[in-house]
Parts: structure tokens; C-alpha cells; sequence
């Protein structure tokens, strides 16, 4: 049997064990390079998140998501920070503070990407807070054409700053204003 190269030619001089080893070089180099890597760099994060580097750092300080150091000290995330971080921009996006989102993904498996039924029980618990903070923020605009929006907060009733004058009881001045 001949060994052929690329192009159909017979190569020249190779045995066939020579040849296999060949081939299993050939192979071995054509996997790593077929392959995905199990880990990213900040950058390839930030890059495939279309997040700023600086905000996978800010993450990262706050506890929102982890990663490892490699032996150059370099940051290595797993490849399921992505849609981690996909979670994240989603809970921001509805207004979601950063404490909130921290808590909730601290109730997934360590080192799990988060899941279709997570992303369900998730998105189930935050629906519930952005139905109360639409509910109040729709009483809030509502109550807007009582007020004449100077900004002087000395009205001695408003029904933004001081609902139903229930600061007035405490005495005059400004009450809000000193601890």
C-alpha cells in the first residue's frame, strides 16, 4: 500500500508506520484546532457578550460571576459565562439591582450554566418585583399632576414627597432632610 499525500501523490520514503505516526500528528493538530476551547479570555468574554471588559471585571468584584486564574496569573472563564452574563444584562435591562441578581444566581449549582427551567424560576421571581415597582411607578405618574414640580419641597402637602402630609405631624421643617 502507498501513502498518499494531500494532493493524491504518492509520498516518497515513508513506511508504514512512519505514515501513521504522520497521520496521527496530522490528527492531533487538526483536533486542537477543530476544537473549542473549554475557556475564554476577558476579552473573548467581552467580546462574544458585546459587554466592556471593565463591566465582566465589575461582575466579577460584585460576586456576579467567577473565574480562574491560569499560570500567567490571566483571568480564564468557562464557556457558560456567557449566557451568565446574558442573565445578568437581561435582570439589569428590567431593572433589577446588581444585590438582587447576585442573590438569585447564588441559588444556581456552582459552576452550572444556567438552564432553561432556571431562566424559568428566575425570570418568575423577578416578574413578580417588576409587577410591584410598574404598579408603583404608575401611582407615581398618576399622582404627578398634583404637583406643580418647582422642586422647593416646601409644600405642606405633596403628594410625591410627603404623602397625605404624614410628615407634618412630626413638626416643621424640612424632616427628610436631617437623620
Amino acid at each position: 500500500m502507498k501513502a498518499m499525500n494531500d494532493a493524491g501523490r504518492v509520498r516518497k520514503g515513508l513506511g508504514g508506520g512512519e505514515v501513521a505516526a504522520r497521520v496521527r500528528k496530522e490528527l492531533s493538530v487538526g483536533e486542537v484546532a477543530g476544537r473549542v476551547r473549554k475557556e475564554l479570555s476577558v476579552g473573548e468574554v467581552a467580546a462574544r457578550s458585546g459587554v466592556a471588559v471593565s463591566a465582566i471585571h465589575f461582575y466579577e468584584a460584585k460576586g456576579l460571576i467567577r473565574s480562574r486564574r491560569n499560570q500567567g496569573n490571566q483571568r480564564r472563564y468557562a464557556r457558560g459565562i456567557l449566557r451568565l452574563v446574558a442573565v445578568i444584562k437581561v435582570a439589569q435591562r428590567i431593572g433589577m439591582p446588581l444585590a438582587t441578581i447576585r442573590d438569585a444566581l447564588a441559588t444556581l449549582p456552582h459552576g452550572r450554566t444556567p438552564t432553561a427551567a432556571d431562566w424559568r424560576r428566575l425570570s418568575g421571581v423577578w416578574r413578580a418585583g417588576l409587577d410591584e415597582r410598574i404598579e408603583r411607578m404608575t401611582r407615581l405618574r398618576d399622582s404627578l399632576t398634583g404637583c406643580i414640580g418647582c422642586g422647593c419641597l416646601s409644600l405642606k402637602v405633596c403628594p410625591l414627597r410627603n404623602p397625605l402630609d404624614e410628615l407634618g405631624e412630626e413638626g416643621p421643617g424640612p424632616r427628610l432632610l436631617d437623620p
